[in-house]
């Protein structure tokens, strides 16, 4: 096992921006970064390679991609792995992983300084700061994550002499702070897509959230998807309705009264999936603006109270999550790897503000 632990700096834009903007930026992102195939061969197929059949049938899919995926093992004939040179026969049931394809747009190198805890040829671990765009999509093409990794690459190039380029897995929120890994080989970013897939990565949040739980642990199971009332946002759907399956499971950290310090580990990664989940079991995320956290939903009506909620608001102007851990089985080397950080300084204030308010309060029920 491999543990490293980082404090991150913190950055925060200088005004944050109004609302619409916000969601319109991350309604923009894709909740998974990779893609699932299944086909079925004719029954008149005649034996062909696998990597030539493949490449026939999936348009601006290169032979080589095939390749990789196929010694990544994340292509199954009929439920088992098979090498690119297998001959498709009649009838063959094939299922395939893949990542989604880079953006056609070019990607501007910028200098922009990175928190990396450890790299090596296969991959590059990032300790993303609050207020950083993950990759370049409407209204932020400049200032990104995967701009900051284009110049850090420059120059450089793969095991298969190709350019090197950042090879994204997941993303996090712009104004979610936290540890994110990105791959630098395909092979790397083939084999990682499929642990996410299969849910076989270990990522743990916290999370700030509103209200008190009677329970120290528990499980949230909902469907996540757009709210077809606003479609810049996500909502919860009964099971099997609509949206993707999507399961957090959550464990009490630090009880304050009137807001709870949480960790969460997700079993899925829908988009928004921690704030959707928390906004829907009536405990929305500490100045979550886009579900409805930037409000006081528990405590007192004395205007002290007010100010105190204000002044937490400014010390950490965005909604109370940060990525913490995130552990997975190096693609390469077959070794597992653990990377733990600490709280950024903006959440680290806002924890100490609520400490200190619970040690010298009383919480009376008929406040709340």
């Amino acid at each position: 096992m491999f543990l490293v632990f980082l404090r991150p700096k913190t950055i925060l834009p200088n005004s944050m921006k109004k609302e619409d903007e916000i969601i319109e930026e991350q309604a923009e992102e894709k909740d998974e970064l990779y893609e699932h195939f299944r086909f079925v061969a004719d029954p008149g197929t005649e034996l062909i390679r696998m990597d030539r059949y493949l490449t026939n049938l999936m348009a601006n899919t290169s032979r080589n991609r095939i390749q990789q995926a196929a010694k990544a093992e994340c292509i199954l004939v009929n439920g088992k792995p098979e090498k690119s040179n297998y001959r498709v026969h009649p009838n063959d049931v094939i299922t395939i992983l893949l990542p989604h394809p880079p953006r056609d747009f070019e990607i501007k190198p910028e200098d922009i300084p990175l928190d990396v805890p450890y790299e090596d040829d296969d991959l590059i671990i990032v300790n993303k700061p609050a207020g950083m765009v993950v990759h370049p999509a409407f209204g932020n093409y400049e200032g990104t994550l995967v701009n900051a990794l284009t110049f850090r690459f420059l120059n450089q190039k793969d095991k298969e002499g190709n350019e090197l380029k950042p090879l994204l897995l997941h993303r996090i929120d712009k104004n979610t702070s936290g540890i994110l890994v990105v791959a630098k080989s395909e092979i790397a970013q083939i084999k990682l897509a499929a642990n996410f897939f299969d849910h076989s990565i270990d990522r743990k949040y916290r999370a700030l959230v509103w209200g008190d739980f009677k329970e120290d642990e528990g499980t949230i199971v909902g469907n996540v998807g757009r709210d077809p009332r606003n479609r810049l946002v996500m909502t919860v759907f009964p099971e099997g309705d609509a949206g993707k399956h999507a399961v957090t499971h959550y464990r009490v950290i630090e009880r304050f009264g009137y807001v709870t310090l949480i960790e969460c580990q997700l079993e899925t990664g829908r988009t928004h999936q921690i704030r959707v989940h928390m906004k829907h079991i009536g405990h929305p995320l500490f100045n979550d603006e886009a579900y409805g956290g930037d409000q006081i939903i528990k405590g007192t009506t004395f205007s002290k109270y007010k100010q105190f909620i204000t002044n937490c608001f400014k010390a950490m102007p965005r909604q109370a999550l940060h990525a913490k851990s995130l552990g997975f089985t190096h693609p390469v080397t077959g070794k597992y790897m653990l990377f733990d950080s600490e709280m950024p300084a903006d959440f680290a204030e806002v924890l100490d503000k609520w400490r200190n308010y619970a040690k010298h309060k009383e919480y009376v029920e008929d406040d709340e």
